[in-house]
């Protein structure tokens, strides 16, 4: 087990990037979310290694192609590459929702992949994402929850989370606040 590897996984639409209706089908339509750039090269800078996990259900509904999917993340990249800020490898369930697969969040299979990937245990990895099913996928592989706020999550009223979350879940305003909470917890250790 690796045991001393750094590692923050994130969620992609709404936690990086603006969150469409519509899902995310090209480079164009890919628009970072104010300080989510420099929030991920802050976590590279600190030693961090950054993975996503990503429901694009939209391939399995045929809404966008592999060829499609990549030229997203290649844009996605090299814009955080111009930041200063990398993502070591991304995990992605490409099912529709009905396909009844394991890795479609909230089940936890993409976290399971990332676990086997790195031979990390991932118990108390941070997982940082925008919506219920995020943090159920994070807490069934025994990452720690972070929610931010993002993108399309319940209304969140103060720092009070709907009973259906994970306990533990901590709130976050964006991925920005999340690093500073993180990285000032892990200077004071």
């Amino acid at each position: 087990m690796n045991t001393h590897m750094k590692l923050v996984v994130l969620d992609r639409d709404g936690t990086i990037n603006r969150a469409s209706e519509e899902f995310v089908k090209s480079p164009e339509e890919w628009q970072p979310l104010p300080g989510s750039l420099e929030a991920i090269s802050r976590l590279n800078h600190a030693g961090f290694h950054v993975v996503l996990a990503t429901n694009q259900s939209g391939l399995g509904r045929g809404l966008f192609d592999m060829a499609a999917l990549n030229a997203v993340h290649a844009h996605m990249l090299k814009t955080l590459a111009a930041a200063g800020g990398r993502i070591d490898a991304i995990f992605y369930c490409p099912h529709a929702p009905d396909e009844g697969c394991s890795c479609r969040k909230p089940a936890p299979g993409l976290l399971h992949q990332i676990q086997e990937r790195y031979g990390i245990d991932l118990k108390g990895v941070p997982y940082v994402g925008d919506s219920l099913r995020d943090m159920e996928a994070a807490h069934a592989a025994g990452c720690a929850p972070h929610l931010v706020l993002t993108g399309r999550h319940p209304d969140v009223q103060g720092q009070a989370l709907p009973a259906t979350f994970p306990a533990g879940t901590q709130v976050h305003a964006d991925l920005a606040a999340f690093v500073d909470h993180l990285l000032g917890e892990t200077s004071s250790n």
